[in-house]
């Protein structure tokens, strides 16, 4: 038996989930055709997914055919719930990108296509939907080999495009593709040359294989057009893995939930050997001790069904409960080099309010939720009594409050979402504690920071030696400058920047271990503002496409959002126009986009990074807790003298 851990990506209504289920069907997983309208997929089978009629959470179902066993890991299109398919490209071995015939490459289709390549994972690509009234299968089939890849060679041809009786067919690689695939491929090359026979389907499998070519499959999902050919192609062209190879367990946990029953679940794949019920296993945290827990039930998982297995092997997926101390991204047994790649990033804030007097509950659910998300960052001011969680959107927000509600019973309520700024210092700047007062204490800490480029983020050095400042203090420092980091003079993140620590001190009696996390954000804060801050706003970029007629009022409204543009480009009726715009500005924009074009436009968005911006213009954050620069203050807080 072999195995292929393979991913299913898609922009939202893409009809990624129907594909799914259409190969579930197909190659006899399940007997029963499943339906997004009428929420009974295998994949979407929560209540709020089969209710909103999308995926928020990626879900594994398994099927077989001719000795080989497929985990497809059935990942959300919303941009709102990218943490998840961030979190399951991890454990991948390939992936299936769908892309619509009607709205062609979308916002999530680049951010998937992109995040694909830098993990170098062998990719298929299904132009779905051909049914639809309208769709253009050629030009989206030349905007996926001008904007994507020129290496991706359409493997079948259709006839009836746009009508329910589309058919699709295995076909010949043209020409003009057999010499894309040349490109990486000498002897291919060679034969097409001297006019010799052409090999061409296996330089087809083994480019795809190493990721630099990708095969292209047409269909229309929700009648099954495609699917067969599609399956063939999976099994024919995408690297299969060997059941249970050798060696020690090594595996890495992608997804938490939690059981009213079970308690915490963690999703593993494993790389290699085998864990069992009862085993013993060493988890490993990056930038953390390593520790260990006790294994009690090994489930392996397809859709809803859980069937308690009591062992996995490597190369497998399954659910293990027990390690109640694991959170996404913990590396099982043997460290291995973890795969990432960040494709997602919150953008709001919310303020949560729940039922009096029922504080705890809350914070433990949320606490919860984000161990399920760790994307979804939470903070309880205790001061203000205020639990502050950050998100994506506004969808997110929909099914938080479902969730709240239906695992938890807390009925919540959400503040308006703030935007999310963050600040970085304007020039050099300098910091230095002299924390010797009052007895026993003694920790000297002399920072520099420095700005860096826009996207930099943060590094950090030392340059210093030992003798100068034990080093298991200097480590004190470095964590604690990370942690100060997270609120800078105006109250928000701080990055792109360098701090480097260029002296300090400590004292052979004197000297406490917590000395240093009280000395250094005081040194850190105190740079910060000798440099000064400046202010930086996220940034979307928008895709809109809209009758031609509504130019100029498109134009207005970019303006109007302090935007940037490109020249409008004006074909056969319609106008596409592409803009940077601050999200601050932008944040109900699709719903007037959608009014204007009475639901006829398309508007695509995207993160596009942070800029620079006047503090007039944006937004300084009240501070939480206490400012370290209110030395005394700060001292009697952290000496525990005052809450």
């Amino acid at each position: 038996m072999k195995l292929l851990n393979l991913g299913f990506l898609a922009h939202v209504d893409a009809g990624k989930t129907t594909t799914v289920e259409q190969l579930l069907y197909h190659t006899g997983a399940v007997r029963t055709l499943g339906s997004v309208d009428k929420g009974s997929t295998q994949t979407d089978f929560l209540p709020i997914e089969r209710e909103r009629g999308i995926s928020v959470a990626s879900t594994a179902v398994i099927m077989e055919w001719d000795n080989l066993r497929v985990n497809i890991i059935d990942t959300p299109g919303h941009m709102d719930f990218t943490g998840e398919v961030e979190r399951a490209l991890s454990v991948l071995d390939a992936a299936v990108l769908v892309v619509s015939a009607a709205e062609g490459i979308q916002s999530q289709t680049e951010r998937f296509w992109k995040a694909l390549r830098e993990m170098g994972i062998p990719t298929i690509i299904f132009i779905n939907k051909l049914d639809r009234p309208g769709c253009r299968p050629d030009v989206v089939l030349e905007a996926l080999r001008t904007q994507l890849s020129p290496q991706i060679i359409p493997i079948t041809c259709y006839q009836n495009a746009g009508d329910a009786a589309v058919s699709v067919e295995s076909c010949l690689i043209s020409e003009d593709c057999i010499l894309d695939l040349c490109e990486n491929d000498d002897k291919l090359a060679s034969q097409y040359l001297e006019g010799q026979d052409m090999d061409t389907e296996t330089s087809l499998m083994r480019q795809t294989a190493t990721g630099t070519a990708f095969p292209l499959v047409h269909g229309a999902a929700i009648n099954g057009t495609g699917i067969q050919i599609l399956a063939e192609t999976i099994k024919k062209y995408l690297p299969n893995m060997p059941l249970a190879p050798a060696g020690e367990p090594s595996g890495v946990v992608y997804k938490i939930e939690h059981d009213k029953n079970l308690g915490k679940i963690a999703h593993v794949r494993l790389y290699s050997g085998s864990l069992k019920n009862r085993d013993t296993i060493t988890i490993h945290r990056p930038g953390n001790d390593s520790f260990q827990e006790k294994i009690t039930q090994i489930r392996k998982v397809s859709g809803v069904k859980r069937e308690d297995t009591g062992q996995v092997s490597g190369n497998e997926i399954a659910a293990i409960c027990g390690l109640t101390g694991a959170k996404v991204g913990d590396m099982v047994g043997q460290v291995s080099k973890r795969r990432g790649s960040r494709i997602s990033m919150p953008l709001f804030t919310v303020q949560v309010t729940g039922p009096a007097g029922n504080e705890s509950h809350l914070l433990q659910a949320i606490s919860e939720l984000s161990s399920e998300d760790p994307l979804m960052d939470y903070a309880w001011h205790r001061e203000e009594r205020e639990l502050v969680i950050s998100i994506m959107g506004k969808i997110q927000l929909e099914i938080l409050t479902y969730l709240l509600q239906e695992r938890y019973g807390l009925a919540v309520m959400f503040s308006t979402p703030s935007v999310i700024y963050k600040e970085t210092p304007a020039s050099q700047g300098i910091g230095l504690e002299r924390y010797t007062m009052p007895k026993p204490c003694w920790a000297v800490v002399k920072l520099q920071v420095d700005p860096l480029p826009l996207g930099s983020g943060y590094q950090y050095e030392s340059i210093i030696d030992g003798h100068t400042l034990q080093y298991r203090y200097q480590n004190h420092v470095a964590t604690a400058t990370a942690e100060a980091l997270k609120q800078g003079r105006l109250g928000w993140e701080v990055t792109d920047l360098k701090v480097t620590l260029i002296d300090g001190g400590d004292h052979k009696f004197h000297t406490h271990p917590l000395d240093f996390f009280l000395a250094t954000p005081i040194a850190v804060m105190k740079a910060l503002e000798n440099a000064g801050p400046t202010l930086l706003e996220p940034l979307v970029k928008l895709r809109l496409t809209a009758d031609e007629a509504l130019c100029g009022r498109l134009i207005g409204d970019i303006i109007e959002m302090r935007g940037e543009f490109d020249t409008p480009v004006i074909a056969d009726g319609k106008v596409e126009m592409e803009a940077i715009v601050p999200v601050a500005t932008s944040m109900d924009y699709p719903i007037q986009f959608a009014s204007l074009t009475s639901g006829k436009g398309i508007i695509n968005l995207d993160f596009h990074g942070y800029k620079k911006c006047p503090l007039e213009l944006g937004a300084i954050s009240k501070r939480r807790g206490i400012d370290p620069l209110d030395r005394d203050k700060w001292i009697l807080h952290k000496r525990g003298a005052i809450g």
